[in-house]
């Protein structure tokens, strides 16, 4: 489901995200009210902030994408 531009407008001024952030999000699939949902509040020092959240989740992603390339590599190459 595509969400409106001026959500994504919306989230990137509360949570105070970059345009690279917002890329990623869009790209893992997450939506502009769960950004906004996940601002930590002054009691929550142990949640991140959005924007570290998302490059945090990115990065875990991205590093599980890469094993799962590697497995593949040598798996292809044993049978070879």
């Amino acid at each position: 489901m595509a969400y409106p531009e001026q959500q994504w407008k919306e989230a990137k001024i509360k949570c105070r995200l970059n345009d690279e952030a917002i890329r990623k999000a869009k790209e893992m699939g997450l939506n502009p009210k769960s950004l906004i949902k996940n601002i930590p509040s002054k009691q929550q020092l142990w949640k991140l902030p959005v924007q570290e959240w998302i490059e945090e989740m990115w990065e875990s992603r991205q590093e599980k994408a890469r094993k799962k390339q590697l497995k593949k590599q040598a798996e292809q190459a044993g049978a070879n």
